[in-house]
């Protein structure tokens, strides 16, 4: 399904556009100003670019620096090729222990595992522990958004929602209401818990410990109650030593929410007494794109969604629209690179504005590589005729002066004359969504060419 096919779903809905752009824009309007109270903001975002290359450049030996001293600590660690194996892994843990019930914390690279539907279907209950995760996971939804699972439904969706599944009152949708009963709710599965797992925002391979950040404390109260800890990490979170975490703690909340730091940065580096701790090292693909000199800096991100809330496409489409587990620009990188037919259309969602690159708090440089990534689908022969054929026909254009200045003025003279039904028509699906600026009289040459002639010469000094 094509971006722009589940995109129209979208904003179908006016004012449910209207309001998810607003409040998108409203937390990118808090990161500029978190952003701005650092006066060495631009140092830091180079340090971190060095540092996740530099990382990137060696990571076969700081993962294995970083195995090495997570085990020296009591720490399991796992090696998973590709999703289906980090689910499997997973499953032989919790099968082996005869753990029913696991809770999860935020963590993308399950969802890119479709780690949930796995486990279920052998019998084991999953609860995600994440509030904006816990919502779409009662409405079978995925996320749509890196940090705000839920961004996309309003609080009278939820109080709905919650009424049904929870037993809140009907047509109460007041937010410390539901926070209450979804704390209520959640409380119950915590204590149950057989067995908890963790998402990774940074692995520190000098030290072989692991860093999670939250905003609720979801992690800290499934880690500390359940006898298992599983860590699921990409093992581009890798970075290598201690030292270097700061600049990315400063970095990820401020680009992310606005926050100076998340509420909580939880440091595990080994089981507490009586308890397991296994990390899942997961390449998933990684590997492949590591070796694409042209999107390999894609690697680099921290999952804070700053390209998210910039993005006047994501804002104005949703997450959904993407059909991945990370959306946005980022997404649009990531995705084609792994599964180039099926996410063809994604590179094509974008304007090239160029606003996520300048929020990237690793400047990944974004829209540089959505335009290299189209060009790479061209060369795959993956872009659909609808697109080619246009290009095609400019490419003739603009290598021939003549037919350029020729065809400028029949366009010119057709946009003037021809009658809007024949532009904006339910078969015109390009004109559905747009409004052409009324033609000009003249080229831009043509312009340039009148104002010369026009504009005295200056006299000349003797």
């Amino acid at each position: 399904m094509s971006h722009a096919t589940e995109a129209t779903k979208f904003v179908a809905d006016a004012e449910r556009t209207r309001w998810h752009d607003e409040t998108i824009w409203f937390v990118r309007k808090k990161r500029d100003l978190a952003a701005a109270s650092v006066p060495e903001w631009e140092m830091l975002r180079d340090k971190a670019s060095e540092i996740k290359r530099h990382t990137l450049s060696k990571l076969d030996e700081y993962l294995e620096q970083f195995e090495s001293n997570a085990q020296r600590h009591g720490v399991h660690v796992h090696w998973a090729r590709d999703g289906e194996e980090h689910n499997r892994i997973i499953l032989d843990l919790l099968q082996k222990r005869g753990v029913k019930l696991m809770v999860k914390s935020k963590s993308m690279l399950t969802e890119e595992c479709v780690l949930n539907p796995y486990l279920e279907a052998a019998g084991i209950e999953v609860i995600d522990t994440d509030l904006g995760e816990r919502i779409v996971q009662m409405r079978g939804e995925h996320p749509s958004h890196i940090v705000l699972p839920a961004i996309h439904m309003k609080r009278q969706e939820v109080g709905e929602l919650f009424h049904k599944e929870l037993g809140t009152e009907a047509g109460v949708s007041e937010p410390n209401y539901l926070a209450d009963a979804a704390r209520h709710h959640l409380r119950e599965k915590l204590l149950a818990g057989g067995a908890a797992l963790t998402g990774v925002n940074f692995g520190i391979a000098e030290t072989g410990g692991i860093v999670v950040c939250t905003n609720e404390g979801n992690a800290d109260l499934g880690t500390s109650l359940a006898p298992i800890h599983i860590a699921s990490m990409g093992i581009e979170k890798l970075i290598p030593r201690l030292e270097h975490l700061g600049v990315f703690l400063r970095l990820l909340a401020r680009s992310a929410t606005g926050q100076p730091i998340t509420a909580y940065s939880s440091h595990f580096h080994s089981p507490r007494p009586g308890q397991e701790m296994h990390i899942i090292l997961v390449d998933n693909g990684r590997s492949g794109l590591m070796g694409q000199s042209e999107f390999n800096r894609s690697l680099n991100c921290i999952r804070c969604g700053a390209c998210l809330n910039t993005c006047p496409v994501y804002r104005r489409s949703g997450g959904h629209s993407y059909h991945a587990t990370v959306a946005g620009p980022i997404g649009s990188i990531i995705n084609p690179a792994r599964d180039p037919a099926r996410y063809e259309s994604l590179p094509f969602a974008c304007s090239l504005c160029g606003s996520c690159t300048e929020v990237c708090p690793v400047k990944i440089p974004l829209h540089h590589q959505l335009l290299a990534m189209r060009g790479e689908l061209a060369k795959r022969k993956l872009v659909p005729l609808s697109k080619r054929a246009p290009m095609s026909m400019a490419k003739i254009l603009f290598m021939r002066p003549r037919l350029y200045r020729l065809f400028g003025r029949l366009a010119r003279w057709s946009l003037r004359w021809t009658p809007r039904v024949l532009i904006y028509n339910p078969l015109n699906g390009w004109g559905r969504q747009r409004e052409l600026p009324p033609a000009p009289l003249e080229s831009f040459s043509e312009a340039y060419a009148r104002r010369k002639a026009e504009t005295p010469k200056p006299t000349e000094k003797r």
